[in-house]
């Protein structure tokens, strides 16, 4: 069975990325893009599904894990009865081939490790055909060829092979000071020889050069910033660099809820995430992410705006169907394993806003308007101007009936306030007048439509009784001050409705009391979505309620595993982490959260929070 969630880490060389177990194995593996066909799917059935475990052979008395600092670069220190040994696992920036490199290191005594390599292509479904040969350099390899993928495995010793279940084991021995590396390269079938071997001894100061370099670029000089530079990280680890597009989680059907069918297909460039994600980005100085976003958005979207998705593929694809893989029994029997996503099909009104609020941004902090970048902003205009009364699917993508979702409503208003702004304050060429008149418009219906007055809060949609987490950000986008009446009012429903612990849920998945069925078309129930708890932090600190944003933003915190990553969901009766992992939507949230409690002046209660001794960090979560 597969671990917990939490208990994976992240590696990944901005093309694609790989989840590795506190257990040693890379449980799962998509080559050579993320959103490609996994290698290694044992994260969504099992060891004969594919994986590469490399760790101690016998009894393990401790597991402590962390990144070299400020990097990609995982080290998992194995703790036995006859010594402790090191494993480092990273992926090489990447240079026009995909590798995994790991190294073992036996810090002291002496440890017997054990490595077996499973390799399954197409999530699982093709046994390789695999040899043993020679490279180029007459070094031995073992090559595995299925379809138009193969990869090669070198390092020493390698693995025989054990033709019961066609994979390949090996032990061996190492002692204090000793040191073995091992490394996987993935190339095209086609290709007739086998590619060159890369020095570990080479790349991996390469890769930490890459990985610190970036870092060092983050303004972000706060109490937490330890936290916010591994979500930054995180951030650009999810982004595709031939394109500029972020996927909003490396996987796909990690749960919502354990057993359920809740499980979606997130290695896609969702616009809404994207553009979320390059706000966090642009406010913290990273521009250049910024310009390759706004390039990818560009070609991605180019042609009729009419066709605008909500999703597209990392290099623009559009086609993105949505099957299941029915020979893959699911994380922990949660299936359907779905590929593709049919959301892409959606009306999400609330994308015109966060698209055009991102690139207002970009615009503010420097990022010229090109000959293209603006045409396409006002042809969204017109776009937007003829739908926008339509009921959609909202920003969590139901797939129920269709409403007028207030969060929905707000974002046309975010839309149509930064194409005002576009005019007013950078002197661009547009129809002001008649957006300045819409947006008055859409914000009067919004407080008389979206306003009711016995439940006392801005609903989920017009004249519902429900409330979701979503209406949480109107002071974050300028709809309305944090101080308002009606806001504060709204934060108080949701604290009572939605709020358990630290914990706040996106909506309640049952049906109301006037409701045939849920709003979102699904059975109910799910966990606690993350980006909603750290939402309310930030509605705290603006609202100038300090202590409350800390002491909520130090218990989210506390739900870091401990290497400081967030999954999308919580389960707060088993107290584990659900959905996709690591969520971009988690991430860029705390990165957000941070800066809101540091810019309220929270205090910082004496202490700088750093990895190793903040709460949650340092020590490994068990189950």
């Amino acid at each position: 069975m597969p671990l917990p969630i939490e208990n994976y880490a992240l590696i990944g060389d901005t093309h694609s990325a790989a989840l590795v177990g506190s257990d040693g194995s890379i449980d799962w593996l998509c080559l050579p893009r993320f959103d490609s066909p996994a290698v290694f799917s044992a994260l969504l059935g099992g060891p004969s599904d594919g994986r590469w475990q490399l760790c101690p052979a016998g009894e393990v008395s401790s597991v402590h894990r962390r990144y070299r600092d400020e990097t990609m670069v995982l080290e998992t220190d194995f703790v036995t009865p006859t010594g402790r040994v090191r494993v480092i696992d990273f992926m090489p920036v990447r240079d026009r081939r995909a590798d995994v490199m790991r190294t073992v290191e036996c810090v002291d005594g002496t440890v017997e490790m054990r490595m077996e390599w499973v390799i399954r292509f197409d999530y699982g479904e093709i046994v390789p055909w695999v040899q043993r040969r020679s490279d180029a350099q007459g070094r031995p390899a073992i090559t595995a060829i299925g379809g138009p993928d193969a990869v090669c495995l070198r390092g020493d010793p390698l693995p025989e092979h054990d033709s019961t279940d066609h994979r390949h084991v090996s032990t061996f021995t190492v002692a204090a000071g000793e040191r073995r590396t091992f490394s996987m390269t993935w190339y095209p079938s086609s290709d007739p020889d086998v590619p060159t071997e890369h020095d570990v001894d080479e790349q991996l100061p390469r890769t930490e050069r890459f990985w610190r370099s970036w870092a060092r670029k983050c303004k972000y000089r706060g109490p937490y910033r330890a936290q916010v530079v591994r979500s930054a990280l995180t951030l650009k680890a999810l982004t595709y660099d031939p394109t500029g597009g972020i996927v909003a989680a490396p996987t796909t059907s990690l749960p919502e809820q354990l057993g359920g069918e809740r499980n979606w297909d997130y290695r896609y460039c969702w616009l809404r995430d994207a553009s979320l994600t390059l706000r966090s980005m642009l406010d913290h100085g990273y521009k250049a992410e910024a310009k390759a976003w706004r390039s990818w958005l560009l070609r991605s979207v180019a042609g009729d705006p009419e066709d605008l998705q909500i999703l597209y593929g990392v290099a623009g694809e559009r086609r993105l169907f949505e099957w299941t893989v029915d020979t893959l029994d699911g994380y922990q029997g949660a299936k359907p394993v779905r590929v593709g996503n049919a959301a892409s099909g959606q009306l999400q009104l609330d994308v015109y806003g966060e698209v055009l609020d991102a690139l207002h941004e970009a615009r503010v902090e420097g990022v010229k308007e090109d000959d293209f970048s603006w045409p396409l902003q006002l042809a969204l205009a017109d776009n937007l101007l003829s739908k926008w009364d339509q009921p959609d699917n909202g920003i969590w993508e139901v797939r129920g009936e269709l409403r007028h979702f207030t969060h929905s409503r707000m974002m046309v208003w975010v839309a149509l306030d930064r194409l005002v702004q576009a005019v007013e304050v950078s002197g661009l060429p547009g129809d002001v007048e008649r957006w300045r008149t819409m947006r008055d418009e859409v914000h009067e219906e919004i407080l008389t439509k979206g306003w009711n007055d016995e439940v006392g809060a801005f609903t989920q949609y017009y004249g519902g009784s429900t409330v979701d987490a979503a209406v949480l950000l109107m002071p974050q986008v300028g709809f309305l001050p944090a101080d308002d009446e009606r806001f504060l009012s709204t934060v108080a429903v949701i604290e009572r409705e939605l709020r358990d612990g630290p914990f706040v849920k996106r909506y309640s998945t049952r049906p109301a009391e006037a409701e045939s069925s849920t709003v979102d078309g699904l059975p109910p129930g799910e966990g606690a979505f993350l980006m909603c708890s750290f939402w309310l932090v930030r509605a705290y600190a603006m609202a100038g309620r300090t202590e409350q944003a800390t002491e909520l933003f130090d218990q989210l915190l506390g739900l870091c595993n401990d290497v400081g990553l967030l999954a999308e969901e919580y389960d707060i009766e088993r107290n584990r982490m659900l959905g996709n992992f690591p969520q971009a939507f988690s991430h860029l949230a705390l990165i957000s959260a941070a800066q809101a409690v540091t810019t309220a002046g929270a205090p910082d209660r004496g202490r700088v929070r750093e990895q190793s001794d903040g709460p949650g960090y340092g020590e490994l979560r068990t189950r």
